[in-house]
């Protein structure tokens, strides 16, 4: 079924952090929210029933964002709920931190897969229904990490990297069809990715961001939520960088 003419976003890694952050966020600013995750059902079925309690619109939809067929029919299934999407965060996302020299092969390729096939998979999934309709919005999450290189993440900033590449290009090839994409390249944010870092690993970084804290998950998702917005009618191609400072 067809919602009540509310518009549409469709967020990907949506069941926890920055993802779940900016399904609330949307949610509350009056679309109808497809929570598109992987494996976490618990924790999206909560947000799903947190939000259907606000009197928001949201639905759960399980795909690994890495399978082309798998997204293509999570996207179907989010159309048939709620119309075509309006919105789209691509969102998911791994992390790992680790010597270069100790990074396998397989561990490599799964970074590429997530946050660039991933990305592919989902956009081209979306994309043909922006341009027949002439409008939409595609913001993408990278990393401080892809804009200047991490020691210990060289696969996770090559594949953040990418995303940035992605999102610029797309960005000049869709913006004759009205479809602005912009990016989000987060700074250290307090979300499950971080928990492998030590106790002095966040404290030396919050020392090292001029404003002496990292970010929450609510944060980034303001600044998504702006992106996609009318507000930032005239953005496209941008990389946007919330990080406290760390990068200037």
């Amino acid at each position: 079924m067809l919602s009540n003419k509310r518009p549409h976003a469709l967020i990907t890694g949506a069941s926890r952090g920055i993802g779940a952050a900016a399904a609330e966020a949307f949610a509350r600013s009056g679309y109808s929210v497809t929570i598109l995750y992987k494996s976490s059902t618990e924790r999206a079925d909560d947000l799903v029933v947190k939000l259907l309690q606000e009197g928001c619109d949201a639905i759960a939809v399980q795909a690994d964002i890495r399978d082309y067929y798998a997204v293509r029919a999570a996207v179907h299934k989010a159309n048939l709920q709620f119309g075509a999407v309006d919105v789209l965060v691509s969102n998911a996302g791994i992390a790992s931190q680790k010597l270069f020299t100790d990074v396998t092969p397989d561990e490599f390729r799964e970074m590429m897969d997530t946050h660039v096939t991933g990305l592919y998979n989902i956009v081209e999934a979306v994309l043909p229904g922006m341009i027949s309709r002439k409008t939409g919005s595609i913001v993408t999450v990278s990393s401080i990490w892809g804009i200047t290189g991490a020691s210990c993440e060289v696969a996770y900033s090559t594949a953040k990297a990418a995303v940035i590449g992605f999102t610029k290009a797309l960005a000049k090839e869709v913006g004759p069809s009205n479809i602005r994409v912009n990016c989000v390249a987060p700074g250290v944010v307090d979300t499950d990715m971080n928990r492998g870092l030590t106790a002095e690993d966040m404290n030396m970084l919050c020392e090292e961001t001029p404003l002496e804290r990292i970010g929450t998950p609510e944060e980034i998702a303001e600044t998504i939520l702006f992106l996609a917005s009318g507000k930032a009618s005239f953005i496209t191609g941008q990389v946007i960088s919330p990080n406290g400072g760390l990068v200037i």
